[in-house]
């Protein structure tokens, strides 16, 4: 049986902080569509990424980033690193050398570590 990533979404706390961090700071873009207490960017290359609030019945963990690597590609990771930086992102590991490329990590409001890697 083989499977592949579908979809992935991460909760998170505060809907407008994270929106206006992936938006703003990230730079990522919104699909048309979100459903409510969520908010879903869509990549060219087909990729889907959502923020969410806990879904109905689940709980909110205090420790949300904890044990959670979430990768992004890019194009030119020092430019984008510049752009993250100027924005007001906190970098948490500067560019340099990764087992995919050049690469840097940046946290997000809620714990979550993002590495963009140039392959």
């Amino acid at each position: 049986m083989q499977t592949r990533l579908d979809f992935m979404s991460v909760q998170v706390r505060n809907l407008s902080a994270s929106q206006e961090f992936y938006t703003q700071v990230i730079g990522l873009e919104a699909a048309e569509h979100s459903p409510p207490g969520a908010m879903v960017f869509r990549s060219q290359q087909g990729a889907i990424f959502a923020i969410r609030l806990p879904l109905p019945g689940t709980e909110i963990s205090k420790d949300l980033g904890l044990g959670v690597g979430i990768w992004f590609a890019v194009d030119d990771a020092d430019a984008v690193h510049a752009h993250i930086v100027l924005a007001g992102g906190q970098v948490v590991v500067p560019p340099q050398p990764g087992p995919f490329g050049r690469m840097f990590v940046v946290r997000d409001p809620d714990g979550y570590q993002l590495t963009f890697h140039q392959g």
